[in-house]
């Protein structure tokens, strides 16, 4: 590998002669200044200008005081490159997201705000936001949730003693059963590898800001003005977590604080932690799920069979089950779905979310017995009936897929967080933000 300063200066070269050339294209036209070096990339300041104004809108929506430009800039500045160090990385691991995937997702984000794509389209539109950068946004979000899936989360697992001391500890009275803890977070981060300076360094940098909140400073801005932290942009605020989805080490002082306390700095290899008790709040009771007894006869399309053929034939078949003909026969003898034709059709009880959405949907329509209309899903066409309906108390086992998926969230967070200090203290960045 090149060494640092070899790699620097072949950069500088590189980037002059990127700068000369955009000068000698635009003629008197104002160059687009780079604001940051980083590997074999550049940011450039349109780019840093046009997250600042982001996220200053957003401040301004929640009615969060600005803590001034220089600090957001530097703060949306040091997200700009660790976001760049990540594709780069995803470039070279050959991570890539297709038109499709992206327009799925597109759909599916205006879908869940009640619009169609063309209204969502308008919608940001209206807000000053072009269509077209919020879709490489969202690219890259997409990219970067691959990636570190491929890096962290595919290699975080979780056993089931975990699970059992999780409940264990979640049942003691201190641990406290379903209580939720909204959480205040501000982190001093130290590089990889910190010498005993640099952690003595950061230390004091946090025992400073711990002074400055005791005196009253405010959380929120102390967070975006201080923080390394990923939710520095955002006021350092965790939201509402269970004991079992925050940070083990910080769960450890939260589980005993009262709320609107401070407790820090807590040193972790990321640096030192400075957390606030923003609230709490309490939850119990069982957990009651309602079981449907379901069956169906699915219709597949083919080349030679289409929609519009499978739909008409489900109609015939609810015709004739009206007319009492047998469900079960007809499943037996014509469903595509072997598996539960060669049971009439029948897919047993089911719980909440065992099911594709549009089937779940047609399901939960119906009343005991009823037929549906024919109902659409990736599978194909099916005819739905059903059968029964129960309460059943899977308290146990709710609890236990909560506690899984707390675990599972909470070490993909702190990977994540060492993952990325370990990225950008490996990489070459050169910030130019004060030239």
């Amino acid at each position: 590998m090149l060494n640092k300063q070899y790699r620097s200066a072949l950069r500088s070269t590189l980037l002059l002669a990127v700068g000369f050339l955009a000068a000698f294209s635009c003629g008197a036209q104002p160059v687009d200044r780079i604001v940051a070096v980083v590997e074999d990339g550049v940011i450039l300041e349109s780019e840093l200008n046009r997250q600042v104004a982001s996220v200053k809108a957003r401040l301004a929506a929640n009615n969060t005081p600005s803590p001034g430009d220089d600090i957001i800039r530097r703060q949306v500045l040091e997200r700009l490159i660790i976001d760049k160090l990540q594709r780069q990385l995803a470039d070279r691991s050959n991570i890539r997201i297709d038109d499709q995937t992206l327009h799925n997702s597109m759909v599916e984000i205006a879908q869940r705000n009640n619009l169609s794509l063309q209204e969502f389209r308008q919608a940001l539109q209206a807000e000053g936001i072009r269509y077209e950068d919020f879709v490489e946004e969202m690219r890259n979000e997409l990219i970067i949730r691959r990636l570190r899936d491929q890096f962290i989360t595919s290699q975080v697992k979780v056993s089931d003693r975990e699970v059992e001391h999780y409940l264990e500890t979640q049942d003691q009275p201190e641990g406290g059963r379903n209580v939720q803890y909204h959480v205040g977070h501000i982190l001093i981060a130290t590089p990889d590898g910190a010498s005993p300076s640099q952690i003595q360094d950061a230390r004091e940098r946090a025992e400073r800001v711990i002074a400055e909140l005791e005196e009253g400073g405010d959380f929120s801005q102390m967070a975006i003005r201080y923080s390394n932290g990923a939710q520095a942009l955002a006021g350092g605020d965790l939201g509402w977590r269970t004991l079992g989805q925050i940070p083990s080490l910080l769960a450890e002082k939260v589980v005993h604080m009262q709320e609107g306390t401070i407790e820090g700095p807590i040193h972790s290899p990321s640096g030192f932690h400075i957390i606030k008790l923003l609230g709490l709040k309490g939850s119990g009771g069982k957990h009651i799920v309602t079981e449907t007894h379901v069956r169906h006869i699915l219709l597949k399309t083919s080349g030679l069979f289409n929609d519009e053929d499978a739909r008409n034939r489900l109609l015939d078949y609810k015709k004739r089950i009206e007319e009492n003909a047998d469900f079960a026969a007809l499943a037996r003898a014509h469903s595509d779905d072997k598996g539960s034709g060669l049971k009439g059709g029948d897919l047993g009880w089911v719980t909440p979310g065992t099911l594709v959405p549009a089937f779940e949907a047609a399901m939960n329509a119906l009343a005991i017995d009823q037929l549906s209309e024919p109902v659409q899903t990736q599978f194909g066409w099916h005819l739905v009936q059903v059968l029964g309906r129960r309460e059943r108390d899977d308290t146990s086992e709710y609890k236990k897929a909560q506690a899984r998926q707390a675990i599972r969230q909470r070490k993909i967070e702190e990977e994540t967080e060492l993952w990325l200090r370990r990225l950008r203290s490996e990489a070459y960045v050169e910030v130019r933000l004060g030239r």
